[in-house]
This record gives structure tokens, sequence and C-alpha cells, in this order.
């Protein structure tokens, strides 16, 4: 097997979330020994996820963004929150959760916070998305984009080990649970991403609508009782 052969198979297991596979070696005396074959940089760091990125090339998300967005706040956050990907606004700053959406996420968090005598604000916290390019007129993320993509959002979250994570909407939730289920479904419950337990709940840019009124008030509680658990 070639290097880029096996490079391509670690690649391959990285993404669908394996830590760490065993090589067999049998020496002259046929004993059998396991090697740990690590599969994310030793010392990994936001630093090195975001060199490794470069200029991607590496899904067609590449062919229409003008800045890759990779991600903003507390490298050493208790809170990571993850959403689906760039737009406009973001596509055009290179920053996460600037736009309409941002705004809101924004006060959620700084409000709530402050209402529930928690004092942490929006910069204290970990914004990032699955797919780190805009999607062409913002659409859903394909699975192979969010395959590839997806590679460098788990190393930034196995970086930064957050007491817990905001998976923001049904794109997130899919990316971090292998999951069909939908948000109303998965909301209000803790889930795991490998050990980290994990709250979904809905993406703001759905709250922005005028009729999600009983949602804004979910979405609310789901905040609450994340910020509670991380931070009491």
């Amino acid at each position: 097997m070639t290097g880029e052969q096996l490079r391509g198979y670690l690649t391959f297991y990285r993404d669908l979330g394996v830590e760490e596979i065993y090589r067999r070696e049998k020496p002259l005396e046929m004993k059998i020994k396991a090697e740990i074959i690590p599969l994310a940089p030793a010392d990994d760091t936001l630093a090195k996820i975001r060199l490794d990125i470069g200029d991607c090339k590496r899904c067609r998300l590449c062919e229409q963004r003008n800045k890759i967005v990779f991600g903003v706040g507390d490298e050493q956050a208790k809170l990571v929150f993850v959403g689906e990907g760039p737009g406009a606004d973001e596509d055009a700053q290179g920053i996460p959760f600037v736009g309409r959406a941002g705004q809101l996420l924004t006060q959620m968090i700084d409000n709530t916070a402050a209402k529930e005598g928690i004092p942490i604000k929006r910069e204290n916290v970990y914004i990032a998305n699955v797919v780190k390019c805009r999607p062409p007129e913002n659409r859903t993320p394909q699975p192979d984009e969010m395959e590839i993509c997806g590679e460098f959002l788990f190393r930034q979250l196995m970086t930064i080990k957050p007491k817990a994570i905001c998976a923001l909407g049904s794109t997130a939730a899919k990316a971090l649970l292998a999951t069909k289920d939908g948000v109303t479904r998965l909301r209000g419950n803790w889930h795991k991403w490998r050990d980290i337990p994990v709250m979904v709940t809905y993406h703001p840019s759905y709250l922005l609508r005028p009729y999600n009124a009983n949602a804004k008030r979910e979405a609310w509680d789901d905040l609450k009782k994340v910020l509670h658990f991380v931070y009491d």
C-alpha cells in the first residue's frame, strides 16, 4: 500500500469519527502486537487546523466562496455552538454568525445568561459551522461536503474539549449525531458526540420567521438548560 493510499484510508476513518485504529504486526515468534496509529496530529491546535485547511479546494463549495469561515470565540470555551454554514455576511467578513441570525444568537446568549445570573457573553463561547464555505444561495450542504469539512469541525471540537455542544439546526445535529431525526424530535434532551453532551435547538435563522413564536420559547428553554449545565 502506498503512502497516499494509507493517508486516504486514515482520512476516511477519521471522517467517520474514529479516533484511533490498530495495526497487527507479526514478529518472528508470531506474537501479535497492537500498535496505535493516531488519526489527528499530536498536540493539535486551532491554529494547526486552520493551517491544514489552507485555501481549501477539497469540494465544490470553494468555487463561489469569498472567505473561509473557520470559527470565532474563546479557544478554551466550555461551550461550543455549531451551526450549518456561512451566509452572505459571514462569507464577506470571514466570521460566523454576524448577519441577522448571528445578531439574534448574540442576543440569546447575552440576554439569557444575564437573566439567569450567569456571567458570560458571546465572546466567552466558541462558534463554528459544519461547513466553512458558503453554500450557493444558502442551500443546505450536501452530504459529501459535510463529510469533507466535518473532519475540521471534529478536530476543532477535539481540540477545544468543551463541556457541552449546542447544535443549531438539523444540519448541525445530523453532522454531530449521525441521525435522520429533525430538531423537533431531538431538542430538549441531551445527546452525545463522543463523550461530550450535545443539546440540539433551532437555528436562529428559523427563529427569525414571524410564525415561530413557540419555537422561540423552546429555543430559549434549551439555551437556559445548556447554560446552567455548563456554568453552574
